[in-house]
């Protein structure tokens, strides 16, 4: 991304109100976190959108961060239909069944202890880097842990602002 304002930030910015709700609730579930960057637009580069998604995660209560990860499904099991939790979580999908029961097992025992759902930006991760996240993870305090699912959904946030922008592009193209 360059420092310009793009073809697709420019299509993202002239989105109807309820349009650009849309896509920022695909992006983030928070409507804390929507509400804030739409309250923003335009924008004037994908660089600022990002300082302003940053800021919106920053600024999240504990109730809107619990609203942000039930918008996510549970490592290993990606939403059906959804393309961006599978492309998201590729690096399960070739996983071994027993990878996938013990992450399972893992998932359930972090919702336990946190009451929500593991939260980690998966794109680009294997399976085993998952589990052995979760694993260290399950040790947080709540308070740790809460910080740790903040800059996790924040680059999870700064992905799929990416990808919205650059697919407003190339419908463009």
């Amino acid at each position: 991304m360059t420092s310009s304002t793009t073809p697709g930030l420019a299509r993202f910015n002239a989105l109807t109100e309820s349009a650009a709700t849309t896509a920022l609730h695909e992006v983030c579930a928070s409507s804390a976190w929507g509400s804030t960057l739409l309250s923003q637009r335009p924008f004037s580069t994908v660089e600022a959108l990002f300082a302003a998604s940053d800021a919106a995660t920053a600024e999240l209560t504990d109730k809107d961060l619990a609203e942000a990860m039930a918008g996510h499904p549970p490592i290993g099991r990606p939403k059906p239909g959804d393309p961006t939790s599978s492309r998201e979580q590729r690096g399960m999908a070739g996983a071994s069944e027993e990878l996938k029961a013990e992450m399972l097992e893992l998932n359930l025992a972090y919702q336990e202890k946190f009451g929500h759902v593991f939260l980690i930006c998966a794109t680009g991760a294997t399976g085993e880097q998952m589990r052995d996240a979760v694993k260290t993870r399950i040790g947080n305090t709540a308070e740790r842990e809460r910080d740790i699912v903040r800059t996790e959904l924040g680059k999870i946030n700064r992905i799929r602002l990416t990808r919205l922008v650059e697919e407003a592009e190339e419908e463009n193209a």
